[in-house]
């Protein structure tokens, strides 16, 4: 289809997105549009981030809206706040034309009391996040009773960060008869009950397949001792010297130490992370979508809702928990018909990682070398050399210093200015990459390998004993700042981290607790949490439950740990471990709670 018209959408709609600079509908966009415009069936719509979701599900619930009549219509869910004022602000754009349709963002981070004043004005689509919305709908300042469409957009990532409850909340005062969208990049099992439980034979489409990435990002990777990372995201960023990207790292307090070492070190970088208030946020994400910063350094949870259509590059720092995760993070370049790449640096033990992410990517990653000093220089002078070229010169405003300048370099022949003009910026990067060692992994020869196979027997017990003495010092260290919970639910009942951080998102209604180490065993798990939420989270876990089973939390004996035995591949406890006693006298009071609901 090479058109919108052919969409058979209204001439105010083809007028809007025209003058937006829309061309030809996208394929999700093609396969959506008339669905919509012609059924009131149910749909779940899967295509990747950044490939025209919001236009595809938007300009139908604009185009069916009902300006006479004043009660809300349609409601838009999405999981952050800068991605509800995102889809507003693109609503905004194409209904331009249309008279008198109201469309009101709501989420949390500012004045309640504000929508609340735009929601009594009468607003036809109302865009939210779960939390923001749940609360207007509790206080009777939003009424979903009469609403015609519903859209779940993100609802994979909805689900990540914990909202199940909110919408199980939301839905349930919906009609019944009412049109359910959901759109979601990959089809986790969660899903699939969201759209079993909520809507009625809904109709599936996809552009592309499911959770695999992108066709137009390439993949590649480096692989380096882990003591190396940073240093190998410096020599990668320097070997770009056009570099606009997003950094991605696992928690926040590693998103602020290392945008704060790049910029220390002089690059052009910002971090966006949970701890910032929403003008900072708003402050930091301008920057970078004007281009004022080349690299944004983020969690996954803040990059959300950021809209950016030309970077050139995805940087894993870490590759995440959850190999969906990735697909996320790569479908943030190479959109609108453009080419990215997505690349990850990895220590030396996250190969195995990275062959389940091949997996489902569905492409084999290239696997490339960290540049050395020599390289990164060249690069740099060649970048330097062609921004002289193509630099535009202001004749009006450089005219009166050209006279002094002349005269200044009068002593200078051609060839000498032009190397004391480059030099100015090689020489710089010529002084920091000397000697500079080779950061790649080193293939051991078979030869060194027989010579230390042996060696590395004997030294052994000896690693063994000084990782669980490490393990205990870095406790002590960390014990200042984490506290040690347990809980009486494991592997042997479907938990994982990623499902153990949704809990504690669920039932804490917090989304800035900083989770240290997680432990999953069989039938009970250890994780560290900012101690400053301990009290927090031993209270909201009352009554809570995963899968069916009643969670009981407290904290942990220090003491408790687990080894892996160094002579065998089974687990062995310590003398001191308590975790089969607790575990045991938990499970018991589980079943009393059981019984007493």
């Amino acid at each position: 289809m090479n058109n919108f018209e052919e969409l058979e959408l209204n001439p105010e709609l083809i007028s809007a997105i025209t003058e937006l600079g829309f061309v030809a509908p996208t394929p999700i966009q093609e396969l959506v549009i008339p669905v919509l415009l012609e059924s009131e069936r149910d749909l779940v719509g899967l295509a990747q981030t950044g490939t025209g979701k919001t236009a595809a599900f938007g300009l139908p619930m604009i185009q069916k809206a009902d300006v006479n009549i004043k009660h809300t219509q349609g409601l838009i869910l999405s999981p952050t706040r800068e991605l509800c004022m995102q889809i507003a602000k693109d609503l905004q754009s194409y209904s331009k034309n249309n008279k008198n349709i109201r469309i009101t963002a709501v989420y949390g981070g500012t004045s309640i009391e504000n929508q609340i004043t735009e929601l009594r004005k009468g607003s036809h689509i109302v865009v939210g996040t779960p939390g923001r919305t749940l609360d207007l709908i509790k206080r009777n300042r939003l009424n979903v009773s009469k609403i015609n469409t519903v859209v779940l957009d993100e609802a994979d990532e909805m689900l990540s960060m914990g909202f199940k409850e909110d919408l199980d909340g939301i839905l349930e005062g919906t009609p019944e008869n009412k049109q359910t969208l959901l759109f979601s990049a990959t089809m986790p099992a969660e899903i699939s009950r969201i759209s079993k439980k909520f809507m009625k034979n809904p109709i599936e489409l996809s552009a592309g397949t499911k959770n695999i990435a992108a066709e137009n990002v390439k993949h590649i990777y480096y692989e380096v001792h882990a003591r190396d990372r940073y240093e190998a995201l410096k020599r990668i960023s320097d070997m770009n010297p056009k570099i606009y990207g997003i950094i991605f790292c696992r928690t926040r307090r590693e998103t602020k130490e290392i945008a704060d070492k790049l910029i220390q070190d002089g690059y052009n970088a910002d971090a966006l992370h949970g701890d910032l208030s929403q003008a900072q946020r708003d402050s930091v994400m301008n920057k970078f979508r004007s281009k004022h910063l080349q690299l944004l350094v983020a969690t996954d949870v803040a990059a959300r809702g950021l809209d950016v259509d030309e970077l050139t590059h995805v940087i894993n720092f870490n590759l995440p928990d959850e190999n969906e995760v990735y697909i996320h993070r790569s479908g943030r370049t190479g959109r609108a018909g453009k080419s990215g790449i997505s690349l990850s640096i990895l220590h030396m033990r996250e190969k195995h990682k990275l062959r389940s992410v091949e997996k489902i990517v569905g492409k084999k990653f290239e696997k490339m070398l960290v540049p050395n000093g020599k390289e990164i220089c060249a690069k740099q002078l060649y970048n330097l050399v062609d921004r002289v070229e193509n630099v535009e010169i202001d004749e009006s405003q450089i005219a009166p210093f050209i006279e002094a300048i002349y005269k200044k370099l009068e002593w200078l022949n051609r060839e000498e200015l032009i190397k004391k003009f480059v030099s100015v910026e090689f020489n710089r990067f010529l002084s920091y990459y000397k000697g500079s060692k080779d950061l790649n992994k080193v293939e051991k020869s078979r030869e060194d390998t027989r010579r230390n196979r042996d060696e590395s027997g004997r030294r052994r017990k000896d690693q063994d004993s000084r990782r669980r003495e490490d393990s205990v010092r870095r406790r002590d260290r960390d014990d200042a700042n984490f506290t040690r919970l347990f809980i009486n639910v494991g592997s042997s009942t479907n938990l994982n981290p990623a499902s153990l951080i949704g809990l504690i998102n669920k039932y804490t209604k917090e989304r800035n607790i900083d989770i240290g180490k997680i432990e999953i065993m069989k039938n009970f798990s250890f994780f560290e949490v900012d101690k400053a939420f301990e009290k927090s989270i031993l209270k909201s876990f009352d009554d809570a439950d995963f899968n069916n089973i009643p969670l009981v939390i407290e904290v942990a004996n220090p003491k408790q740990s687990i080894q892996k035995s160094p002579s065998s591949r089974n687990f062995k406890r310590r003398e001191n471990f308590k975790g089969k006693e607790n575990y045991s006298r938990l499970k018991k009071k589980g079943k009393k709670r059981r019984d007493k609901k």
